[in-house]
């Protein structure tokens, strides 16, 4: 993509949408550190572009941005450095790359933050769950917290 501003042509998305039947991506020159938009039709996006499925059943593009949030919520005021959060974000999107033409759920995404988490950091992992499988009580966080540390 060329840069509108400087003619540059390294740029890098900062977040991408889907809006009405096109994808919206925010990007940023590498050069002049300014931020324009693009918008592509669906009819160019190519086969292996990776799909999720929300609970609501609603399918939107893969967006590793979602997945960097919800990590740096979970991971805030640990020492968890962006490089890793980004590096599980890179990961999880490289093993749904490895399945081309699925589908993934918003489950089987959830539940591979997850694992990385566990190896990770257990504090970070016991919040991301709380807010991914939804606790309702501290009976939730009491069991999660036994699957952790079996000898507590």
């Amino acid at each position: 993509m060329i840069c509108p501003f400087c003619n540059e042509t390294e740029t890098k998305v900062i977040d991408s949408r889907t809006v009405d039947r096109r994808i919206k991506r925010r990007r940023e020159c590498t050069a002049c550190f300014k931020r324009f938009t693009t918008y592509e039709n669906y009819d160019i996006i190519d086969s292996r572009t990776l799909l999720v499925q929300k609970k609501n059943g609603t399918v939107e593009m893969f967006n590793r941005a979602k997945i960097i949030a919800g990590i740096s919520g979970a991971v805030k005021k640990r020492p968890v450095s962006a490089e890793q959060i980004v590096g599980i974000a890179e990961r999880i999107e490289e093993r749904c790359n490895e399945v081309r033409g699925t589908t993934f759920t918003t489950s089987q995404i959830g539940d591979m933050v997850l694992e990385e988490l566990a190896a990770l950091d257990n504090v970070a992992y016991i919040r991301f769950a709380s807010v991914y499988k939804d606790f309702d009580s501290a009976d939730s966080f009491v069991k999660i917290i036994s699957e952790i540390f079996p000898e507590a």
